[in-house]
């Protein structure tokens, strides 16, 4: 019988000694490499050094150990192919059937502060991905792993059956080839990220991102068209807390790809509130913005912001939802419920409403690294609209200050209009929003749907505060919201005519405070 060979060789040792020994068991004859070799060694695991049957020591401090025939004619020989066979015996090559390899930290490496460009190039590694791509391409007979999580499976089913199954060893070769390219992408995006003097910028010269299908959608914006939901691609195959892709669907049917949008909307909305607080979103806007004692008095006060567009919306909840706050919900229609938890009491509340969403979504400070937005033939990219105001932050530019209260309402507003599409005009009072005017060509307009919106609802905007995303180019938006109620206003400045909105805003007798910063949202 001929020797079947097992080569190891990882920079990951999470589980590699158990792995080994199953392997052991089963008769493979275990090939290693360096400090592999000498782990598995040193628990009891019988180890082959590769240099033992390529007959080269490692040389060049290691850069070159597995670069060899008898390696890779091991892996890469077909054996359904005579001649390929004929040429291994001829040479006493073995062929490998199980190829065990993870690679470098390079991604690791270069996150580390202080990271040198010699750091990083010591960590690209070479005969890992050239392993990898050898048995990922030679599947049909090989078995390519990558990732520990896969060691126990595997290990189960050469038991069970002798060999694995040409399904499997065709996933792991996807995962493979995907792995390597991840890795050659961030080499790639790390290198082309250098300036002259070796500091690195945000925008690499040469962009290579990976997402993972998480699952197709129904359709997209519109039936007629197809959709699909990719994440980040995380090495460690966890979900990063605190970001929509680490959602776990509780009930309902499958979700949209308007769901997907408007609940990212909704939830980070929300998550950036620190008191109980609840958002519902409409069509990637807010409709309506509350804190509260507890979730349910928070939703309460956010629907009442809008009724009428409440109606199948998207609800966030930055606390556990209760059966309390779930009957509260329950009684108007809602596509996606969205909360880092619901109690047990709760999801029986809700049982009965089949094609209810129930979302939970770890909290958690994530974000995205960037931003992107397709364009005909290209990409925009930018980094993420998530810089905070405080108190500190504001100048005020009236003869009157807002008092204490009104700057708890400001800062509210202007939180929420960050999320809002510009032209954005948001009017709000006692930690809940009461009007919200979105998605205008003018801010004028903007404001009077905003003003519409309160009235309809039958809320009173006597005495609210207002946050405008961008600069009044005109006191005309100005003018209006004062008429409507306002009794002060946070923007962000930078118009030529700030004289004449401030002289405005002191002719109305309102406080007005500048940020300096603006919230376009497109």
């Amino acid at each position: 019988m001929s020797v079947r060979y097992a080569l190891i060789s990882v920079s990951d040792k999470t589980g590699v000694v158990e792995f080994a020994r199953s392997l052991t068991r089963l008769g493979f004859t275990i090939l290693s490499t360096g400090g592999t070799a000498r782990a598995l060694a040193d628990h009891g695991v019988a180890v082959t050094e590769v240099a033992r049957i390529t007959g080269s020591p490692e040389i060049l401090d290691g850069r070159v150990k597995t670069l060899h025939p008898a390696v890779h004619a091991g892996i890469l020989a077909r054996r359904d192919v005579p001649e390929h066979l004929r040429a291994l015996s001829e040479r006493a090559i073995g062929l490998i059937d199980v190829v065990a390899v993870n690679l470098y930290p390079f991604e690791a490496t270069v996150a580390e502060p202080g990271c040198t460009l010699n750091d990083a190039i010591e960590n690209i590694d070479v005969g890992g991905p050239a392993m990898l791509r050898s048995a990922a391409k030679n599947h049909a007979a090989v078995t390519v792993v990558v990732d520990p999580a896969d060691y126990r499976r595997i290990a189960e089913e050469l038991q069970s059956r002798g060999v694995t199954s040409a399904s499997t060893r065709r996933e792991l070769a996807i995962k493979a080839f995907a792995h390597t390219a991840r890795y050659d992408g961030a080499i790639s995006g790390y290198l082309s990220s250098l300036d002259a003097e070796g500091n690195r910028e945000t925008f690499p010269r040469v962009l290579t991102r990976q997402w993972v299908l998480r699952q197709p959608m129904r359709y997209g914006e519109n039936p007629h068209q197809q959709a699909a939901f990719y994440v980040d691609s995380d090495p460690d195959a966890k979900p990063v807390p605190g970001l929509l892709a680490g959602l776990r669907q509780l009930q309902g049917k499958e979700l949209s790809y308007n769901n997907v949008a408007d609940a990212d909307a909704a939830w980070e909305c929300v998550r950036g509130l620190l008191a109980p607080a609840c958002v519902i979103v409409k069509h990637a806007n807010p409709c309506g913005v509350a804190v509260g004692a507890d979730a349910r008095s928070a939703y309460r006060l956010a629907f009442a912001t809008d009724p009428t567009s409440a109606f199948g919306g998207i609800i966030a909840f930055n606390r556990e939802v209760t059966a309390e706050c779930a009957s509260a919900v329950s009684e108007q229609f809602a596509e996606v419920i969205i909360a880092p938890a619901f109690d047990a009491a709760a999801l029986d509340a809700l049982a009965d409403k089949a094609n209810l969403r129930l979302l939970a979504v770890p909290p958690g400070p994530a974000s995205n690294d960037l931003d992107f937005k397709r364009v005909g033939g290209g990409l925009l990219a930018q980094t993420p609209d998530i810089a905070r105001i405080s108190r500190s932050d504001l100048k005020v530019v009236t003869k009157r200050a807002p008092n204490p209260a009104e700057l708890d309402d400001l800062l509210f507003a202007w939180h929420v209009v960050r999320y809002v599409r510009s032209n954005a005009i948001v009017f709000a009072r006692g930690g809940a929003t009461l009007g919200i005017g979105a998605g205008q060509m003018s801010r004028l307009d903007s404001a009077r749907i905003a003003a519409i919106k309160a009235r309809d609802a039958q809320l009173s905007l006597a005495g609210s505060a207002v946050a405008s995303d961008a600069f009044f180019p005109f006191r005309d938006a100005l003018d209006s919201i004062v008429e409507a109620g306002a009794r002060c206003v946070i923007q962000p400045g930078g118009s030529l005519r700030d004289p004449e909105v401030i002289a405005a805003a002191d002719q109305h007798g309102i406080a007005m405070v500048l940020t300096g910063m603006r919230h376009f949202r497109h």
